[in-house]
């Protein structure tokens, strides 16, 4: 029979047990970093907050004027621009911080639309970036009345 040599505290019926070492240092997520530009968090909090009932617009009658007329203009932008309109961002590594300005509809409560908004741009954010939103700052730059037409102009270009 022969001789059988074995190694630390193993038996003999036991299987023999090596040490493995990992290639690249632990988890892949860990492995290089992510950053997201402000305007990727201003464009997910811009489409979530035009999702709740009672925001009419977002930013102010001039900024969404201008806009408009740039949308319309070959080369202005073709739209890119107004989901982004009245949202600004602050991205830092592991936190955001969103200012929006708004235009309510008339007879909605303010307060309501204001939380409602916050709520749904904090989650859709969170969500979708991994960043924790510290504020949501909301500013409310007008109300829609019934009876006033919209401030964008309309565009006679078919």
């Amino acid at each position: 029979m022969a001789d059988t040599t074995y190694s630390g505290d193993t038996a003999p019926n036991e299987p023999r047990r090596t040490s493995v070492t990992k290639r690249g240092g632990g988890d892949p997520a860990s492995r290089g970093r992510t950053t997201i530009a402000d305007g990727v968090v201003e464009k997910i909090a811009g489409l979530a907050a035009r999702d709740v009932v009672g925001v009419h617009a977002m930013g102010s009658g001039l900024s969404r004027t201008f806009g408009a007329v740039r949308d319309r203009v070959p080369g202005g932008g073709g739209g890119k621009a107004s989901v982004t309109r009245g949202v600004k961002a602050e991205v830092g590594e592991v936190q955001t911080a969103l200012d929006l300005e708004i235009v309510v509809d008339y007879g909605v409560s303010i307060a309501d639309v204001a939380g409602d908004v916050r709520e749904n741009v904090i989650n859709a954010v969170e969500r979708m970036t991994g960043l924790e939103v510290v504020e949501v700052n909301i500013a409310v730059s007008d109300v829609k009345l019934p009876d006033e037409e919209d401030e964008e102009p309309e565009s006679r270009l078919q």
